[in-house]
């Protein structure tokens, strides 16, 4: 591993240990020329996931997207940034252990409603408003009623 402050290619690792409940390692070096301590972190690589869009069209997969969008629908409601970035490392643990390498995305939208039912409701049909498309007061109405007789 190349030092980030002299460029030297040896150090050695001083500390590993797991870190993001087991997915990467953060591992602590010391630069074997000019001995300054820097840390890295090792992940596996997962297979590029592919996103089918609606109109059939082909893109990688881009967590960014989902975060905002559930950022959007969270707005001014009591969810967290760590809590929406769980959603979305859920999401992507999920995807990446059923080994798909193309996903839909009413699949992903489906995932993120599912997540957002259980930490905040008005999220959720925020989210489920712009992602089905609502089209009148009555198709908003329905969810509504679809929620609350779940909750009885």
């Amino acid at each position: 591993m190349k030092c980030p402050y002299c460029s030297f290619l040896q150090s050695r690792v001083i500390d590993s240990r797991p870190t993001d409940e087991g997915t990467s390692i953060r591992r602590r070096r010391e630069c074997e020329s000019c001995k300054k301590r820097f840390t890295t972190y090792e992940k596996i690589e997962y297979v590029r996931l592919v996103v089918i869009k609606k109109d059939g069209n082909r893109e990688s997969f881009d967590r960014s997207k989902i975060i905002n969008g559930i950022i959007k629908a969270c707005e001014k409601r009591p969810v967290s940034i760590e809590q929406i970035e769980n959603i979305v490392d859920q999401i992507e643990y999920n995807i990446n252990k059923n080994m798909f390498k193309e996903i839909e995305t009413k699949k992903i939208g489906e995932l993120v409603m599912e997540k957002l039912k259980n930490i905040d409701e008005v999220s959720y049909v925020r989210f489920a408003s712009v992602y089905r498309h609502f089209k009148d007061i009555n198709t908003f109405v329905q969810e509504l009623e679809k929620i609350l007789s779940e909750k009885r």
